[in-house]
């Protein structure tokens, strides 16, 4: 189907005659009787389209223009096109630049040339395919990077956070757990940088829009910045509108936009300082402003510093590292907000300025009910549950298992989903942290025979993997879980979760 050669010329004997001449030469063909039947067919996949131009005047132009504007990325379809005088045919004005890839092919056209550009669209054609299919590849490396990075960095996380309630009164094992809090944090947040890069770019990024406090976005960018702040000893000067202003966004997106931008003052302002993170309304807008006193950028790096995998040079033998990919999703973030973000810089040395606009703007005289922001922390659980941890990797589920048995609740462990299924059809918990990725079947299958189980409908079933991608959250809720967690998982974000559920008075509930 990729291969093939679509052929519109209804009128006269050209579509017979292209055919004939194009599967002489080995070529495949389909002759294309009206528009729609060629729009149909292109959706099915064609190495490239031939059309005479009578049928561009005749009302084909303007749905292939269309069709051509709205391609994927990778796609640029070749279309040959039949002419009766060439460049200068009073009917293809305009034609090339609204087409894009067209080489045009006057009347009377010899067999040679018509199979010589057949064959040249097609080549460029079938590299953009496999550009397509390499690209296909590349996000699922990057998703199965991400799945593999968040694994093992899990019970590290874990692992640190039970040290630290074992040992509250030990300041030497408090430096150490903060030391690794801070670079699991750094390392977590690349990865979630690179899965973001591969779904933006294909377009499977949308926004959650909803109710949100601006205060809450401000508080939260801040939260996730803190280690960040108190490794280098900044201090943030915060200024915003004293009245509740409710913003309707995405917060996690929103969010990550700002903490980007936050991180990336305390990261290129090298001595203790202060970072001024200010907001103001202007008429239906938001304006967000962050400042710092660090390193600068020079005036030719400003207009670049959004591009994708950009990074400024070094300063005064300096090497910060990153990816160069935070910058990037912020500006495309805010971009699918209707917003702008700008940077500004007096030179090097002199600090930088970013500034986001939002025309988001909803004003409240009473706070609307808010959904918790992922990383809010709400009181632990008082009550005490029966919990199954299931997950292959068995460092993960022993530290789990440590955690939640330092607040007092009863474990089990699977470490794959059969015995998963057994043990949650004899130990009925309360709470069940499921693995996806498990060696005999996957999560989803063995939370769907869990919810066959008689008296399951009371057990909160919790998805807790390194996939975090959209289709992953979407497929975990059809196969029958009430949550979806990310490795590695904070803490205070696992029992704010515990917190906001109570299995017990569901069954109490439904009995």
């Amino acid at each position: 189907m990729e291969r093939r050669i679509l052929i519109h010329a209804p009128v006269g004997r050209d579509a017979l005659l292209a055919s004939k001449v194009l599967e002489g030469a080995g070529l495949e063909c389909f002759v294309c009787m009206s528009v729609a039947e060629t729009l149909r067919e292109l959706d099915h996949g064609a190495g490239a389209l031939f059309i005479v131009e009578e049928m561009l005047s005749a009302g084909a132009l303007k749905p292939l223009a269309q069709y051509v504007a709205d391609q994927p990325n990778w796609s640029d379809l070749p279309i040959l096109v039949l002419t009766n005088h060439g460049v200068d045919s009073p009917n293809l004005h305009g034609v090339v630049e609204m087409l894009g890839n067209v080489t045009l092919l006057e009347r009377p056209v010899r067999a040679a040339s018509l199979i010589s550009s057949a064959r040249s669209a097609l080549r460029g054609r079938i590299r953009q395919y496999q550009m397509r299919e390499t690209d296909r590849l590349k996000d699922e490396f990057l998703a199965s990077l991400g799945h593999e990075l968040r694994n093992p960095l899990a019970p590290i996380r874990t692992a640190m956070q039970v040290l630290n309630r074992s040992f509250p009164a030990s300041a030497n094992i408090g430096n150490v757990t903060q030391v690794v809090e801070r670079q699991v944090a750094h390392l977590t947040r690349l990865v979630d940088d690179l899965l973001d890069v591969a779904r933006v770019t294909s377009g499977k990024i949308t926004l959650q829009r909803k109710p949100v406090a601006l205060a809450e976005v401000v508080a939260h960018a801040i939260e996730i910045c803190a280690p960040l702040l108190e490794a280098g000893g900044h201090r943030i000067n915060q200024a915003q509108p004293a009245q509740t202003v409710m913003l309707d966004a995405d917060p996690a997106r929103l969010v990550q936009s700002l903490s980007n931008v936050l991180a990336n003052a305390i990261k290129f302002t090298p001595q203790p300082s202060t970072i001024d993170f200010t907001v103001e309304l202007d008429g239906d807008d938001v304006i967000f402003r962050i400042k710092d006193k660090g390193i600068g950028l020079e005036a030719d790096a400003l207009p670049r510093i959004f591009d994708m995998f950009a990074q400024s040079d070094p300063v005064r033998g300096q090497v910060l590292g990153g990816l160069g990919i935070g910058l990037s999703l912020t500006r495309r973030f805010i971009e699918m907000h209707g917003g702008t973000v700008s940077a500004s810089s007096p030179g090097i040395g002199q600090g930088c300025e970013f500034v986001f606009r939002l025309p988001i703007v909803m004003r409240s005289a009473a706070r609307m009910a808010l959904p918790v922001l992922a990383g809010a922390t709400s009181p632990a659980a008082e009550e005490h549950f029966v919990v199954l941890v299931v997950d292959d990797n068995r460092d993960g589920a022993d530290m789990l298992q440590m955690m939640l048995e330092l607040d007092g609740h009863t474990v089990l462990k699977a470490y794959d989903g059969r015995e998963a299924v057994d043990m949650a059809q004899h130990a009925r918990p309360d709470v069940v942290f499921m693995d996806i990725g498990l060696p005999d079947m996957d999560g989803y299958e063995a939370t769907r025979r869990i919810r066959q189980q008689p008296g399951s409908e009371v057990t909160v079933i919790i998805a807790l993997t390194g996939w975090g991608h959209d289709d992953v959250r979407r497929r975990a809720a059809a196969s029958g879980m009430d949550h979806h967690l990310v490795k590695p998982v904070n803490l205070e974000v696992l029992r704010a979760e515990l917190g906001r559920i109570s299995p017990r008075a569901k069954r109490v509930a439904a009995a």
